[in-house]
């Protein structure tokens, strides 16, 4: 059975819904195929299962080391795991339906099953159409379609020779599964995930050691930030082994725990735990798709775009992980707007990356948007710089969780903010007030302009703006 659409989306995760919501707002018919769930990874196995345990971490660390000093005697506090879970699947459960509902509103059509592109054939002189494999049994339907969005997201990486079995060895799918805690765990992997995991489990008392083969964490970020937020989680109890070249081959695995050597320089040593987690990125999904049936270009296992997300065939676009790139849900629901704007026949411009925030949300968390200090000198740039710590911040000391700082990296030659970096307590909700600076050109004198409410931590953006000209007022 076959059936015409303007586009169809290839896979329903954050990126590929949102350009089908925007599509059918836009007036083009619009279908969806999708092979597991709506929401994709980010809903499922992502962003908000983590952060949903990752708030139930926050919740059993202060109330078991804090509440006695805000006067809150708790007595014993225990933990217990299965609600942990089952609150955690609540969330996900109510996001799932709001996204059905949201497919309905907007009529769009949502095939269960596998999609496959198709080349050219009695259905379109142009490769594009779909065969849907469907999940019920059925025949498949065939979409033929005047343009194609591939939004297949990606997939945990792992190791060259690490037998990865989702229980003893996981990545963060098999992690967001398990039914109880380790008493230990080996994360391999410094990056945001393998950080989240680490504050997350150490918070609900497992014996935590991260290791990466570079000599800092969160390798990406400004190095004032990865330096502060290494100091905060080894104070907590998480032991590091930074620079080591893992030896995947040793893996030893029996009933109760798993053992894996690896190297520092020339000397070589073991460490063992109950738990591996496998945290060193996400491979774009694109085998079993179709793409051999197009012009497609893939380098790096990512699909090749031009700034308009359209690939070498330029009907079908290519949006999120699958194109490598920030593999961020934010950033690919925009991917997905732009994408669907230009199909519309609108005046899009490109995406800046430089102004997508990024975010850890560990604690204390970490929130930046621009360049690193270091990016900003490789760049050119003579940088000056402001800052401000919450610990001369009201409502931080309020708060009870006063660690850490705003950072402002300011050109010296326009006066224009390039980079903001934070580490703290919320500082994933005050991002974006610095990402609308930049969005704007703003220069520090317009942040510390807005009057910012006092108490409240966004207060220490305003000062560390002053800073930059050595003006903040509390410090």
């Amino acid at each position: 059975m076959s059936k015409e659409y303007d586009v169809v989306i290839l896979g329903g995760g954050t990126g590929g819904y949102v350009a089908a919501i925007r599509a059918a707002q836009l007036g083009l018919t619009t279908a969806i195929v999708e092979k597991s769930k709506l929401g994709g990874t980010c809903l499922h196995s992502g962003c908000i299962p983590s952060k949903a345990m990752l708030k139930s971490a926050e919740v059993y660390r202060v109330t078991r080391e804090e509440a006695n000093e805000f006067g809150v005697n708790t007595g014993e506090v225990s933990l217990d795991f299965s609600q942990v879970q089952k609150r955690k699947g609540n969330i996900v459960d109510q996001l799932h339906t709001g996204i059905k509902g949201l497919m309905k509103k907007g009529k769009i059509d949502v095939y269960q099953g596998t999609g496959r592109i198709l080349g050219a054939s009695i259905f379109s002189p142009m490769p594009g159409t779909i065969s849907v494999e469907m999940d019920s049994g059925n025949e498949n339907e065939i979409l033929i379609l005047k343009n194609l969005v591939i939004a297949t997201g990606s997939k945990p990486r792992s190791l060259p020779g690490l037998d990865v079995d989702e229980q003893s060895v996981m990545t963060s799918d098999g992690a967001l599964l398990m039914n109880a805690l380790p008493s230990s765990i080996t994360i391999i992997g410094g990056g945001v995930i393998g950080i989240e995991w680490a504050s997350m489990l150490v918070d609900f008392g497992v014996d935590v050691t991260v290791m990466d083969r570079l000599e800092q964490i969160l390798a990406t970020e400004d190095r004032e930030v990865a330096v502060a937020m290494h100091k905060a989680l080894a104070k907590r109890g998480v032991k590091f082994i930074l620079g080591a070249e893992i030896l995947t081959e040793s893996l030893q695995k029996n009933d109760s725990e798993v053992t894996i050597s690896y190297k520092l320089g020339e000397e070589e040593q073991s460490i063992t735990s109950e738990k591996i987690l496998v945290s060193v990125g996400r491979a774009p999904v694109i085998d079993d798709i179709g793409l051999q049936n197009t012009d497609i270009q893939v380098e790096n296992g990512s699909i090749q775009t031009n700034t308009h997300y359209q690939t070498k065939d330029d009907h079908i676009y290519a949006i999120g992980d699958v194109i490598g790139g920030l593999q961020l849900a934010h950033v690919a629901e925009h991917e997905g707007l732009h994408a669907i704007e230009h199909i519309a026949g609108k005046q899009v411009d490109p995406i800046d990356y430089d102004l997508v925030p990024r975010c850890v949300y560990s604690y204390p968390e970490t929130a930046a948007v621009g360049v690193t200090e270091q990016q900003a000198k490789d760049r050119g740039f003579d940088v000056k710089i402001g800052k401000f710590p919450f610990m001369a911040n009201g409502k931080a000391l309020v708060n009870g969780h006063a660690d850490g700082f705003v950072k402002i990296i300011v050109d010296q030659q326009t006066n224009d903010i390039i980079g903001v970096h934070m580490m703290g307590s919320h500082v994933t909700d005050l991002i974006s007030e610095a990402g609308l600076a930049m969005v704007m050109n703003a220069i520090p004198w317009e942040i510390s302009s807005a009057i910012h409410p006092h108490p409240t931590l966004s207060e220490a953006f305003s000062e560390a703006a002053l800073a930059v000209e050595g003006l903040a007022i509390h410090m």
